[in-house]
């Protein structure tokens, strides 16, 4: 467009420069050869007067002509030069299009898997991906290479962590075994005491609460992993065991759990869904009042977009809302919320999320007004 301009204003000003004087010799010299003008007369001008009349004519046909000229050449330049310029511009920007879509092809792959890598479930699921990008080495290239080497890195490193946690849990559980057994044989003997009777259930408590973090520790690092095993599970049936299975705890501790069945189903590890339930259940349970007078309530349905529920009500002490985010980091714990301090690691929440993330789900708390918790987790339906 630039360039179109300052050609309209170089050529406009060309063509307005003024034209050359035309004098009687030139009109003489053009004339030269033509039969020579009567003589002139007392009644007309004199040649000179009439050369003089002939030459402003001229000179004002001429400019008309010159500005007409430069009129029809302006509007042909611009017209002329608008449709070439639109053209070029078009072909310019559709080359600039594949030219830039060839280009920014490998930064789009390397932009996806990132996305994905980080929408994954559960953190470090989805390392194993790869750009690969192939071709020249530019640095777009390089870019690739260098981020598939920053993922490896981190897969080795969160799987390495995965599989420290499972091979010491499991290594624990041998003396743990071992000493609950020599504890037994410590408390039954015939000449034990009643303080050795004593200390040994005390240290049995304490190999009980061991045991229940190394299982959690087994469990979380389980939940961890991609399932490749799905099948069908219906959680009304799943929330209905749950219930059965902690009612003997419920009743110890003075708290009273409803339950309000739908159909509900999901696919996913049967036990791992058990698992997450259960630790909502029981945290139920165990964050309660103390007094007698808790409740808890669990309810599973499916919604109107097809997804399937289970919540997780209970009355208890108020949480604050800034506090709800620490139930869900492993090892944390309101200790002030609990009925009992001994009878968890502090894990339950921990897994529970796990478990729904790495079945695509979700799990939310948030606080129920006159105290308790509103625990909710949403999975895909089946």
């Amino acid at each position: 467009m630039v360039l179109l301009g300052i050609t309209c204003l170089l050529l406009d000003a060309r063509l307005t420069e003024p034209p050359q004087s035309i004098s009687l010799a030139d009109i003489a010299q053009a004339a030269e050869g033509e039969e020579a003008p009567p003589p002139p007369t007392d009644e007309s001008p004199s040649q000179s007067e009439e050369q003089q009349w002939v030459l402003r004519g001229a000179s004002v046909l001429l400019a008309e002509e010159q500005r007409q000229l430069r009129s029809e050449a302006i509007f042909l330049l611009v017209t002329q030069g608008a449709i070439a310029l639109m053209l070029v511009a078009g072909a310019a920007a559709g080359f600039g299009w594949v030219l830039a879509g060839r280009v920014l092809a490998p930064l789009r792959r390397v932009t996806e898997t990132a996305r994905r890598i980080a929408g994954a479930p559960v953190a470090g699921h989805g390392l194993h991906e790869r750009i690969a990008l192939s071709g020249r080495s530019d640095e777009v290239k390089e870019l690739a290479d260098s981020f598939d080497t920053m993922v490896k890195r981190l897969d080795r490193s969160f799987e390495g962590q995965r599989r420290f946690v499972a091979n010491a849990s499991h290594e624990l559980r041998t003396p743990l075994t071992l000493n609950r057994a020599l504890v037994e044989m410590a408390m039954h003997r015939k000449t034990a005491s009643a303080d050795v009777r004593q200390l040994g259930e005390n240290l049995l408590e304490i190999n009980a609460r061991q045991e229940r973090l190394i299982a959690g520790l087994l469990l979380l690092a389980r939940a961890e992993h991609e399932i490749s095993d799905r099948s069908p599970v219906d959680l009304a049936d799943v929330v209905s065991h749950v219930v059965a299975q902690t009612a003997a705890e419920a009743s110890a501790a003075g708290v009273t759990v409803r339950e309000t069945t739908a159909q509900a189903v999901t696919s996913g590890d049967v036990a791992l869904l058990e698992g997450l339930i259960h630790n909502l259940v029981q945290n139920a349970i165990r964050h309660n009042t103390g007094d007698g007078s808790g409740w808890v309530s669990v309810a599973s349905r499916t919604t109107a977009s097809g997804r399937v529920e289970v919540e997780v009500i209970n009355s208890g002490p108020t949480v604050p809302p800034y506090d709800i985010p620490k139930l869900f980091e492993p090892f944390r714990r309101l200790s002030a919320d609990r009925v009992s301090t001994t009878k968890s690691a502090g894990l339950g929440l921990s897994i529970a999320r796990s478990v729904a993330h790495v079945h695509a789900g979700t799990l939310t708390a948030a606080p129920r007004l006159g105290g308790g918790l509103i625990m909710t987790v949403v999975l895909p339906g089946s």
